[in-house]
């Protein structure tokens, strides 16, 4: 399998990284264009510099290289994930608007109908945003803000990351090994009980 992965300048750059690490542990051929704000995010964010996340993946490219590979629909492809979507990414492939090598190679995901995931990072959700995701849901992208889940009782924060971004995976039908699935399970967290006495 292959996918492209873009990294923008919204918070929780995190997501992209793990999702970095998960599809090389995965042998998932990963095309990575990281934005000029990603970048800025990424040293804010986080202890990786730029060249270690790079080295994550299969095959890197400038995010002004509008003639890259990524960049043409007829580079085979089984999808791309933006991890995380700033709402400026979400609404320039809304509108067609492809000034960055992010947006253009989103462009031609959807326009070859393949799957294309946002991990839209953003809140409150103006008028604006909701309207963009709606837009872009109806043309088939698949729009998983990147939201804490808590039923699997997470001890650690990259446990919390790691949840959603095996959702992401699971949206290409990959499997992680390992990775917890919901049971229907519903006893007591052991360690609210612990608390408790």
């Amino acid at each position: 399998m292959r996918l492209i992965v873009g990294m923008t300048g919204a918070t929780g750059v995190i997501y992209g990284v793990r999702l970095l690490q998960r599809l090389k542990e995965a042998g998932v051929d990963t095309h990575l264009v990281i934005s000029k704000w990603g970048a800025r995010t990424l040293l804010h964010e986080t202890p990786f510099t730029r060249e270690q996340v790079e080295a994550l993946a299969t095959e890197v490219y400038q995010p002004n290289d509008m003639g890259a590979a990524i960049a043409s629909g007829s580079f085979q492809a089984s999808g791309m994930i933006i991890a995380p979507c700033s709402v400026k990414t979400l609404g320039a492939i809304a509108h067609g608007y492809g000034d960055s090598l992010v947006h253009r190679a989103a462009d031609v995901t959807l326009k070859e109908k393949r799957r294309l995931l946002l991990a839209v990072r953003e809140a409150p959700l103006s008028e604006i945003h909701l309207e963009n995701m709606l837009k872009l849901a109806r043309m088939g992208a698949v729009i998983l803000p990147p939201m804490p889940a808590f039923y699997m009782n997470p001890r650690t924060l990259d446990e919390v990351i790691d949840h959603t971004v095996l959702r992401m995976l699971d949206q290409f039908g990959i499997e992680v090994p390992g990775a917890p699935r919901w049971d229907g399970d519903m006893g007591v967290n052991p360690s609210a009980s612990r608390e408790r006495s």
